[in-house]
């Protein structure tokens, strides 16, 4: 009976705060315009955070956004590697459409030109309309000539790095072979001649990242105190932990995990200082801050790479620990502590913000964005119902509720060698988690209604025309 009493009042809560926590129409309408902060590390596996079951790196402020927040433990980015992934939660499109998959060459290899098309709306240019100082500290890794900086894609101020910090490469040892040989390898950043940006300007190079992540830190801190008086959209994508992993002398040896726990301690500390902050200047209930991954570990660094936890394989695989990501929502006296098992996607951060600032979406484009308002601020289900998972400018699978169907598949470590299947393969993810027990011959309808389901979106699909001469499906 005590059981019983427990989950009833527990319920007649949940009731009570869903019929008085307002609509995101109500919350604009009583206060001014929410401060948006997005913290987006790179190579963040879902496993890699104590709130999402890491048994030792330790993550007290993320843990602590965690249970004052939303956690989402089935949100997706559009991409299992950084470029389309970054580009998709910039423009709310998947990078079929916006001409930045991971087959665009101009923008992984920092020798040459391209970039996010400048006729892509981004998030920053959405938010900069309705009202919004917009900055951006950390990586940015959507083009690094003058026309494709953030600068030139809405941001009014950029301090960080134009790509990934393993680029630029001018000496040393081989990572990955130094990582094999000894679990305790500490690169030097000499070997990376990675420039630091402030606007459009070099101010570094290299780049000193032993203490990128608490520069980062610092400066959107500054962002924050300067622009406290008005409405603002920080956007704070890490340089960590992708390989090489650098941190400062006050979290070096300190993890049990070695110098990948100390790096993602080290995130969970800045973290922690930008939720006090907010909290210092009264910012904290008039601020949704969204923290994330822009895919999943890099397993092939071994000891140096992350966790996916009980997800299968990891970046550049459209398995599970590829694409789905750790994801919390924050928001003080606006959304409700709860842990969300619906769907999400980074996706979905443009019809949410728009929702939330009272800006206005594109009209003359296709979005594959979803307003998630309804899930953060009255408890209601997802409108995100499928999820299409994109590389390379190939779709290799769908999901659909619990279903997930396979079309083709990549080898789990270290973008492997891409596996043509002989048929479809099932799983159903909300019982196999780990992508284990193929379904398919035991379930042809529902392979047979996943299948329509991939036809009606390639249909709908208008690729970038950068796309056009490579086939949507072999």
């Amino acid at each position: 009976m005590r059981l019983n009493l427990r989950f009833s009042f527990f319920a007649l809560l949940q009731l009570v705060w869903v019929s008085l926590s307002p609509c995101y129409c109500e919350v604009l309408a009583q206060d001014t315009k929410p401060n948006i902060i997005v913290i987006f590390c790179d190579d963040l596996g879902w496993g890699d955070l104590g709130c999402f079951g890491n048994p030792v790196i330790r993550t007290p402020n993320i843990d602590r956004m965690a249970s004052e927040g939303q956690k989402w433990t089935q949100f997706y980015v559009a991409a299992p590697v950084c470029t389309p992934s970054r580009a998709a939660l910039m423009t709310g499109r998947y990078p079929i459409r916006n001409g930045m998959t991971s087959a665009k060459r101009a923008v992984l290899f920092p020798d040459s030109g391209g970039g996010l098309p400048p006729e892509e709306i981004t998030l920053a240019e959405m938010l900069k309309d309705a009202g919004y100082t917009t900055g951006i500290v950390g990586k940015w890794h959507l083009g690094h000539l003058p026309e494709y900086l953030p600068t030139a894609q809405g941001f009014d101020s950029y301090f960080g790095i134009p790509y990934s910090n393993d680029m630029d490469k001018t000496g040393g040892p081989g990572y990955m072979a130094e990582v094999r040989k000894d679990t305790s390898y500490y690169p030097q950043f000499e070997h990376y001649n990675v420039p630091l940006m402030r606007n459009t300007e070099i101010i570094e190079r290299p780049a000193d990242q032993n203490t990128l992540t608490k520069r980062y830190t610092e400066e959107a801190i500054r962002f924050i105190e300067d622009n406290a008086k008005q409405p603002f959209f920080l956007y704070l994508p890490h340089s960590m932990p992708h390989i090489p992993l650098f941190a400062s002398a006050n979290f070096r040896g300190r993890s049990p995990r070695g110098l990948y726990g100390d790096v993602v301690e080290e995130l969970d500390a800045s973290v922690g200082a930008i939720l006090d902050t907010l909290r210092d200047l009264k910012l904290d209930s008039k601020t949704l801050v969204v923290f994330s991954s822009d895919n999943g570990p890099w397993l092939s660094f071994e000891t140096h790479g992350g966790s996916a936890g009980p997800l299968r394989a990891g970046k550049g695989t459209t398995f599970e620990g590829g694409m789905r990501v750790p994801t919390i929502f924050w928001w003080p006296g606006k959304i409700l502590p709860s842990t969300k098992q619906d769907l999400g996607s980074t996706l979905d951060f443009m019809a949410t913000f728009c929702a939330i600032a009272g800006g206005e979406l594109p009209e003359n484009r296709k979005l594959d964005s979803y307003d998630l308002s309804d899930v953060l601020f009255r408890d209601l289900e997802s409108p995100r119902q499928e999820m299409f998972y994109w590389t390379n400018a190939q779709l290799h699978a769908v999901r659909r509720g619990p279903w997930k169907l396979h079309l083709k598949m990549r080898e789990a470590v270290n973008y492997g060698k891409e596996v043509e299947l002989a048929k479809p393969e099932l799983y159903n993810l909300e019982h196999d988690i780990s992508e284990k027990y193929n379904l398919a011959d035991k379930l042809p309808e529902s392979v047979e209604l996943m299948l329509k389901l991939v036809d009606e979106h390639l249909l709908d699909i208008d690729p970038h025309e950068d796309m056009l001469a490579i086939p949507l499906r072999k």
